[in-house]
């Protein structure tokens, strides 16, 4: 393995050459790398910066006065740094080290600290990533030493994710890997290596072993920073990853949609999570993943909401999201289906008369906005822009959510409960009143109440309400 150098001009913020300049003092070596290194040869301001060194975690401590060991097996310590204004910053200083006897598909049983900086670049996981930049060394002003001993700046200018020496060994060694190559491949818009590529599906009895919270951090990562997160999905079906996290999704591959649609449900739902903006992306990617047991072999699959609403949920539960956002992206794929009639100029005197048959009263307004939650408003009729504007044989037009955004505006400024803590009426009132006692009669019964007042807003008195409180309580 031959070395390599370049120099690069960069300025860095000076809490890190700081942090290089107390390690350098001390007569040690410190190195700028990882990701930001990559991030800063493809021209993109780096989130943070990740520091290497051939100091041992004990002498980092006596360096850095303020600074705290987080992980004290693998050489890492956080250093607090001032700037040049005096805000603290939080540094990552990690040794040099060789790993070796991987368990659990994830972490090194064995981990020695080193000196040498070569056999810490050869640890780790990709080209792109195993270069690191002196800060110790400077030509001139903000030029610095860049070495690269694995042609990571040739496969950045290939565009190429690459395994460090031998792949397969790589994915072995650490079954997140696999799933972070499709994921850079989609951020970074790079295709991944032939021998990279098929050591992933020889390597997949180890991906199987990576906890799901870690698969779901990586997956995430891809969904918000990928141009077209589709390109890493599409690398994990083809490398069988998919199966492993989504295989209702998966599921949705092949599967035709006659009728309304010019593509399978897998890819309308990559398409639709192409062009959907972040906050309903995953509500995208599973809006029709219902679609597969619901098919009816005739291009028609009723309920696929009700049923992908369900899937969805168990998905993310599988995948440990925060029960918050479950019901949030659950509650989108349920309601993606909502059809709002629409009036148009160019309306047949059939059409026109069907329109006023079926417009929506005040009430299934409500009655919508209470189903959806008016926080979720506007997300919903993203994902259904998102939809429609992926499929070219859609009948959806952009009228429809205009005019159902206005019909929203006009019903809202009307003095009405959407919610049963909206009610003029509570839980003690009910109880005290009809002697009950706490139990889930009394939430049934404000329930039903409320489904009163949705339909007839000038009902919520609290008088009115107590006697239709006790018409339950009687029947």
């Amino acid at each position: 393995m031959s070395e390599k150098q370049f120099t690069i001009q960069y300025q860095f913020p000076s809490y890190i050459t700081t942090a290089a300049r107390m390690l350098k003092k001390e007569g040690f070596q410190v190195y700028l790398v990882g990701g930001a290194l990559r991030d800063i040869l493809l021209g993109v301001e780096p989130h943070d910066f990740d520091l290497a060194t051939d100091a041992t975690p004990d002498e980092m401590l006596k360096i850095f006065p303020k600074s705290i060991s987080v992980g004290r097996k693998f050489g890492t310590v956080i250093a607090i740094i001032k700037d040049d204004k005096g805000e603290p910053y939080e540094v990552e200083i990690t040794t040099f080290r060789s790993e070796s006897d991987y368990v659990d598909g994830r972490w090194p049983s064995k981990v020695k600290f080193v000196r040498d900086l070569k056999t810490d670049l050869s640890r780790r996981d990709f080209t792109i990533n195993a270069m690191a930049l002196d800060l110790g060394i400077k030509n001139k002003a903000d030029e610095w030493v860049v070495i690269d001993p694995f042609d990571g700046r040739g496969d950045i200018e290939r565009k190429l994710i690459k395994a460090v020496g031998n792949p397969i060994e790589r994915f072995k060694e650490d079954g997140l890997r696999a799933f972070k190559a499709c994921r850079l491949s989609a951020q970074l818009e790079f295709e991944i290596e032939k021998k990279t590529f098929e050591a992933i599906k020889e390597a997949l009895p180890v991906a199987r072993l990576v906890s799901m919270e870690r698969i779901r951090d990586e997956f995430m990562k891809m969904l918000m920073r990928s141009p077209k997160p589709s390109k890493g999905i599409e690398c994990m079906r083809k490398t069988g990853l998919l199966k492993i996290f989504l295989p209702e999704l998966e599921a949705t591959y092949g599967v035709e949609q006659k009728l309304f649609h010019s593509t399978d449900v897998y890819h309308h739902s990559l398409r639709t999570l192409d062009i959907a903006p972040d906050s309903v992306k995953l509500a995208a990617l599973f809006h029709d993943i219902g679609k597969p047991k619901c098919d009816m072999g005739n291009g028609h699959f009723y309920g696929h909401d009700i049923e992908g609403a369900k899937i969805t949920e168990k998905i993310m539960k599988r995948l440990k999201f925060p029960n918050s956002e479950v019901k949030r992206v659950s509650n989108l794929v349920r309601n993606h289906m909502f059809f709002f009639p629409h009036y148009t100029e160019d309306m047949t005197p059939e059409e026109k008369r069907k329109y006023e048959q079926h417009k929506w009263s005040d009430s299934a307004i409500r009655r919508f906005i209470a189903r959806v939650g008016e926080e979720n408003l506007d997300d919903l009729f993203a994902l259904r822009i998102a939809d429609a504007a992926s499929n070219p044989k859609t009948a959806f037009r952009f009228e429809e959510i205009e005019q159902l955004q206005n019909r929203i505006s006009e019903v809202m400024q009307k003095d009405m409960a959407l919610t049963v803590k909206e009610l003029d009426i509570d839980g003690e009132d009910i109880m005290r009143e009809l002697n009950l006692k706490p139990g889930p009669i009394v939430g049934k019964i404000l329930k039903k109440l409320l489904d009163i007042v949705i339909e007839d807003p000038l009902k919520n008195r609290k008088d009115l309400l107590l006697e239709e409180a006790k018409k339950m309580v009687n029947c």
